[in-house]
Parts: C-alpha cells; sequence; structure tokens
C-alpha cells in the first residue's frame, strides 16, 4: 500500500510541477516514445535476466505492493516453534526430532504454527538445519558453519532480482536518449513541414525526461525496497541459524531462542518476558 502511495506522490509531484509551471501534461504523452522506453527496458531485462531471475523479481514486487515481510507475530511462532523442537530434543534426545523434520506438514508440533509452515522456503531451510543433528552426521561445532555457508546462498540467489531492478535503472536513462535520438532523426526528416518540427522535438525530450523519471524516480526506489525486503525477510533464516547453532553446542532451548530474538531489529522484537511467556505456555500445552 505505501508503495502505491509513494509512486502516486511522485507522479503527482512531477505533473503537478509541470502544470504550475505552465505546461500541460498531454504534451509528456507520446504513444510513440513510451512504447521504444518501455519496450526495450522490457526487452533488457528479459534478455539479461534468466527464468529464475524473472520469477522472483515477481514475486519481489508482490511483497513490495503488498507492504514487505516482517511480522512480530510470525516471528514469535518462529522462537517458540523452535522452543518447543529444543525441548523435545534435550527431554528425549535429538533422534525424536526425526519424525518432525521428515514430514514437517504432519508434524503435531509444526502444524501449531501455521503462518511458519506456510513458507516453504523457510520449512526447508528449519528441516535442513536440524536434520545432521537427528543424524548425528557431524560434530556440534561444525554445525554453524554448514548453515552459515547455505544461508550465504540462499541470499546470493536472492539477491539477483535486486540486481536486475539496478541494472534495468541504470539503463534506462540511455534508453530515453535513444528514443531521443530517434525522435530527432524523424524530426530532421520532415523539415519540409515547420509546423510541427515543435512538436517532433518535444516528443523527443520527452523520451529523454521519461527515461530518466522511470529510472530514479521508480526504479531505484523500489531497487531500494525489495532490498529492504529481502533483508527482514532473511531475519527468519538468521534466527533460525543462530539458534539451532546455540542449541547444537550445548545451550538451553531458551537460551538459544534468546540467541534469536536478539537478532530481530527493535520494532518487531518480543522482550525477554514476553517470549519467556509464550514459551512457558507452549510447553504447558505439550
Amino acid at each position: 500500500m505505501l508503495l502505491a502511495i509513494g509512486i502516486f506522490i511522485v507522479f503527482a509531484s512531477c505533473i503537478g510541477g509541470f502544470v504550475l509551471s505552465g505546461g500541460s501534461p498531454i504534451t509528456l504523452v507520446h504513444p510513440g516514445e513510451i512504447m521504444i522506453i518501455c519496450g526495450i527496458g522490457l526487452g533488457i531485462l528479459v534478455v539479461s535476466s534468466p527464468k529464475s531471475v524473472l520469477m522472483g523479481l515477481k514475486n519481489d514486487m508482490v511483497k513490495a505492493f503488498k507492504g514487505g515481510v516482517a511480522n512480530k507475530g510470525k516471528f514469535i511462532d518462529l522462537l517458540v516453534l523452535l522452543y518447543e523442537l529444543f525441548m523435545l530434543g534435550r527431554r528425549k534426545g535429538t533422534p525424536a526430532l526425526d519424525e518432525h523434520v521428515s514430514d514437517p506438514q504432519n508434524s503435531s508440533i509444526f502444524t501449531k504454527y501455521p503462518s511458519f509452515l506456510n513458507d516453504k522456503g523457510l520449512v526447508e531451510f528449519l528441516c535442513n538445519s536440524l536434520r545432521p543433528i537427528v543424524d548425528g552426521r557431524c560434530k556440534p561445532a561444525e554445525i554453524g558453519g554448514i548453515l552459515t555457508a547455505e544461508l550465504q546462498s540462499r541470499e546470493a540467489e536472492a539477491s539477483r532480482s535486486i540486481k536486475a531492478v539496478a541494472m534495468i535503472s541504470d539503463a534506462l536513462p540511455g534508453v530515453g536518449i535513444v528514443a531521443a535520438v530517434l525522435g530527432i532523426i524523424n524530426t530532421m526528416s520532415n523539415l519540409e513541414d515547420p509546423e510541427s518540427v515543435g512538436q517532433k522535438v518535444a516528443a523527443a525530450l520527452s523520451g529523454t525526461f521519461l527515461g530518466i523519471f522511470l529510472a530514479y524516480g521508480i526504479g531505484v526506489p523500489i531497487g531500494q525496497l525489495i532490498t529492504l525486503n529481502q533483508t527482514q525477510e532473511f531475519l527468519y533464516y538468521h534466527i533460525v541459524q543462530r539458534s539451532v547453532s546455540g542449541f547444537a553446542t550445548g545451550l538451553s532451548p531458551i537460551m538459544a531462542v534468546e540467541i534469536g530474538r536478539r537478532s530481530l531489529d527493535k520494532l518487531i522484537q518480543p522482550t525477554a518476558d514476553e517470549l519467556e511467556e509464550k514459551c512457558k505456555d507452549a510447553a504447558k500445552g505439550a
């Protein structure tokens, strides 16, 4: 919602200032220039990005218009879920976690937290994080390095859509110049009609304007918003990484999730007392 409001403010300020200066908005609308800039921009994006990047960019754009991914309730659910899993592993041994890690969709613990279970990527990461502990395939001190490597790989993959937005934002001013040059060529080829020269030059200049406007008024801000959203989204993964690593090296369940809690931004971070109360309620219901 905020993204839509921001875009409206950008357009309203630009066009409103132009009108107050004596301009007519209709003189900015030239279908040929719009087609050149938008078409070439889209083509550049398609040529430079594989299908996986385009799909990732589409998903990131949807999240941007929805207003981000940070949700305090979901963070609390994740922390309490981790606490329940760690308590089970502490009481009955880590092999007891196998049935939950192997089939989270039917797990009596996972299904209590639908906000977490609906995030397939996060579920997969948590299960992959716990499997080495359950199977005993590596030493506890090695878990942290394994999770860090996987997390870095996921972050690098996610950042490709940010790079795609940055690339197209950098290209649009140049595409605007291309549209302007084509407009000047069109003007110079019709000098026998002096009355149309001014209109054609105005159309050519509108191409330069549109390229720069789309790049810095829309593209760059959206790229920054996607970056911030991804940073917030990966807080969930960092919580899992740090909490599981702490539990694997011998921390108590409550201290392991406390490490995760302290990884959160202050605006969405539950208090220590709030988290402890939630964990106690979960333990009573277990």
